[in-house]
């Protein structure tokens, strides 16, 4: 079932991320042809404000899940529920601030980002000026749609989210087009484009959270600084990634002044344009390790979060690998929608691109692992990647090698900086296991408290009544060989039969048969016994339902009604499109 939902969830995330992507692209193309090379100028030096939203909005997001991960894998509705008010609280408020401290500061804030002075003969600082005003109109909608994402992938409504993101992309092509051809609104009317379709989308994905059925509520009593400052600190490997980042560009443009000159930094903004998209594959699988790990971190559920390590390896290195081919075949093709007239520039570019391309599949697995630790609290491994693989590492390579080799070496630092963050936190969690080797065991680096000992757990398996029935019976085999209690031992096959027989009855519909699962998980610890039951059919919450009914003939619905009374707690949640059920006896 993990790989099914890695799947599914893969397909949405690299959607949303290509689609933000895809629109920066097309604003560049679109400005650089018809708006003129200072309009490209001015929408590459307000370039820093928008980083510094995605920054915020990533930090935000990254600690909505870990958070949410942690409320939701242990059945906690009230603290899912705080933190969602507070992530969308926090957001619009810092939303709302960023864009008064930019109008009011707008002319100050252009000759800082190196638009000059506001003189009638520089017409970079005016177009500086509108494209920021233009764009920052739509901030709100731009960071509240970044915590939108999470909230939209931990309720299932995945095909909700790709229509809202399809939708920023054509809004913004469309927008675009309208602006150079009908309007004619310079970089004003650029930035708005972008403004209205980041609005766009909000307001798709956004009605979901004003439906009855949302699983997610507004509540006063999760807005304390606490809970804020732990979203903020679960967070702090996004930051510290977002910032790296930034600080190789400035890096990456020093060292290729210094041995290419401005042609070397052309190509660069060429290669880093493309590698915006190329990270969306690897970004993706690392959000979904991401939210995937949190979630299964706070059920402590360990073969999970094995699976998911194995997962999101497989998924780097088959999808990358293509990434990576792909980019080796077509990059004289993607340079020339830059550059077209200067031969150096592009013969430059391409092999830059090429080179910058070989580093992608040591990437998307370093990314995936930097996501997984952040959701399994390992924030070191967390923050540690998240340094030496957006900064330390190409940098160091990149200047060294550039003594050598030139621009040449500057490009060998994307590889370089990569394949050594992989053998350095690699080197860390061998040393902390006791094992060298790749063995997912060793990678999740997992506290040995984590859920019970493999031992005293029984996963099962089931697809239909017959093997229900038959969960039942090795769950009545494993307690007795455990020397649990006879009311134990009859109790727990009990539950499992009867929650598990109600699952097929009601749940499997007959056209969907063969696409339904549960999986039942029974663990042993020393002081109590849970039951996880979690399956992939209608959302159905038995405990709710058993409320709704107290008043009905006490004979009807006798099953759940007496499996509610026998345990001493039952906690659901439904979150990525699963029923998940946990009994505590």
């Amino acid at each position: 079932m993990v790989k099914k939902i890695f799947g599914q969830m893969l397909i949405t995330q690299i959607v949303s991320s290509m689609t933000v992507m895809i629109c920066m692209l097309v604003d560049s193309i679109l400005i650089g042809r018809f708006l003129g090379i200072n309009s490209m100028t001015a929408y590459g030096l307000t370039t820093p404000v928008l980083l510094v939203f995605v920054s915020i909005g990533s930090v935000l997001s990254a600690g909505v899940q870990v958070m949410c991960g942690k409320t939701m894998g242990s059945g906690d509705r009230q603290g899912t529920n705080e933190t969602f008010s507070l992530s969308f609280t926090t957001a619009a408020v810092i939303a709302v601030v960023g864009v008064i401290l930019v109008v009011t500061l707008i002319g100050p804030l252009c000759t800082m980002l190196g638009a000059g002075q506001a003189v009638p003969d520089n017409e970079v600082f005016f177009l500086t000026k509108d494209y920021l005003f233009g764009f920052i109109i739509g901030a709100p909608a731009f960071i509240l749609a970044q915590i939108m994402v999470p909230y939209m992938q931990m309720s299932g409504n995945r095909l909700r989210l790709v229509i809202a993101v399809s939708a920023l992309t054509v809004g913004d092509i469309i927008f675009d087009l309208l602006n150079v051809f009908v309007f004619h609104g310079g970089t004003l009317g650029m930035g708005l484009a972008s403004s209205l379709s980041y609005y766009l989308a909000f307001f798709i994905g956004g009605a979901y959270f004003l439906k009855k059925d949302c699983m997610f509520r507004f509540t006063r009593k999760g807005l304390r600084w606490n809970r804020l400052l732990e979203m903020f600190k679960h967070g702090i490997p996004t930051a510290i990634n977002q910032v790296s980042l930034v600080l190789l560009v400035f890096f990456f443009n020093k060292m290729l002044l210094e041995v290419g000159g401005n042609l070397a930094v052309a190509a660069y903004s060429v290669i880093s344009t493309m590698s915006n998209i190329c990270y969306s594959f690897g970004g993706g699988i690392g959000a979904v390790a991401l939210m995937l790990a949190a979630i299964f971190y706070g059920d402590e559920d360990r073969e999970s979060l094995y699976e998911v390590v194995r997962t999101m390896v497989r998924k780097s290195i088959v999808i990358d690998t293509t990434v990576v081919a792909v980019l080796l075949a077509a990059s004289p093709l993607l340079v020339k929608m830059f550059l077209t007239d200067n031969v150096a520039a592009t013969d430059m570019a391409t092999l830059g691109l090429r080179l910058f391309s070989l580093s992608l599949l040591f990437s998307a697995v370093n990314v995936s692992f930097k996501n997984y630790y952040q959701g399994v609290r390992q924030m070191f491994l967390a923050q540690l990647i998240a340094f030496t693989e957006s900064f330390f590492f190409p940098v160091l390579s990149a200047f060294l090698l550039s003594r050598l080799f030139g621009t040449t070496g500057v490009w060998l630092g994307w590889l370089c900086g990569e394949i050594l963050t992989l053998v350095t936190f690699s080197g860390i969690v061998w040393k902390r296991s006791g094992k060298v080797g790749f063995a997912a065991r060793n990678y999740a680096m997992l506290p040995e408290d984590l859920g019970a000992r493999d031992e005293d757990c029984l996963d099962l398996k089931v697809e239909n009544l017959a093997e229900a029935m038959d969960a039942s019976m090795q769950a009545e085999a494993f307690c007795k060989a455990h020397g649990l209690p006879a009311r134990e031992t009859m109790l727990i096959p009990l539950c499992i039969e009867e929650m598990v027989t109600n699952i097929v009855d009601h749940g499997f519909t007959k056209d969907q048969r063969t696409d339904h699962r549960i999986e039942v998980r029974l663990m042993l610890k020393e002081e109590k016994r849970l039951i996880r039951i979690r399956d992939n059919c209608v959302n159905f919450d038995p405990i709710e339902y058993v409320k709704l009914h107290e008043a009905d003939d006490p004979t009807s619905r006798f099953g759940i009604r007496m499996i509610m009374k026998m345990v001493k707690d039952a906690n659901y949640v439904s979150s990525l499109g699963l029923n998940n059920l946990t009994l505590v006896l």
